[in-house]
């Protein structure tokens, strides 16, 4: 197996032995109260994420996930809203401190700004973005709500790279969660949130291990444990 190492703005696929050496190195992009930042940054404290959270990036300032980043003692780059007025320049701005900081891939952990050419192509493959729904279905940013309004029976959380469009691109992985009877939308929400907490992470282990490949076809494989 192999997976893409980044040092010094230099990126290359390191192999099987060099993998075990070293955690992924990942920066993580944010827009809110970064509880999926702090499932990762836990899941690494514990010892069972092989990843290091290399750069934390804010497309807003004064947020929850901002203090929760430096609180675990992360570096953050915080991007004020006038810099989206022209969002290639902002995103190159965000590609060139990701690239400085030595991140291999990008997380974005509800991050609600879209990803442009210049990310997409610094990390080509690269960027994963987490939804709280089973994409295709209910894309957008009121995913949850659009669900439990529409009467869905089972709903879920998708994991997937992201590309030039809002929910788009080829999916990592998928867990489903049947609505129960009685539920409101508030209970709904606490449910998708609760497998976002365990999923992400997981996913973010594959690909420290180097267990997900994005193949020819816009599909993707994840080798077994």
């Amino acid at each position: 197996m192999s997976r893409w190492s980044c040092e010094g703005g230099v990126c290359r696929l390191v192999e099987d032995d060099e993998v075990t050496a070293a955690p992924l190195k990942i920066g993580v992009l944010i827009s809110g109260s970064g509880t999926n930042l702090q499932a990762i940054v836990d899941r690494i404290a514990d010892g069972t994420l092989n990843a290091e959270v290399a750069l934390v990036v804010s497309s807003r300032p004064g947020v929850r996930g901002i203090e929760r980043a430096r609180e675990a003692g992360l570096p953050v780059l915080v991007m004020e809203k006038s810099e989206y007025a022209d969002p290639e320049a902002a995103d190159e701005k965000i590609a060139s401190a990701l690239k400085e900081a030595g991140c291999e891939y990008v997380i974005m952990a509800g991050y609600m700004r879209m990803v442009r050419k210049p990310l997409l192509e610094a990390y080509p493959g690269r960027i994963v973005n987490l939804h709280p729904a089973l994409l295709p279905s209910f894309k957008g940013a009121h995913a949850i709500q659009d669900a439990f309004d529409y009467g869905v029976k089972v709903t879920g959380v998708t994991v997937h790279f992201a590309d030039d469009k809002y929910d788009c691109g080829p999916i990592i992985a998928q867990r489903a969660l049947p609505v129960e009877e009685g539920w409101d939308v508030d209970t709904l929400e606490e449910h998708i949130h609760a497998i976002e907490h365990e999923l992400y992470p997981e996913v973010v282990g594959w690909l420290a291990a180097g267990r997900v490949h994005l193949r020819d076809d816009g599909r993707v494989d994840v080798d077994p444990e």
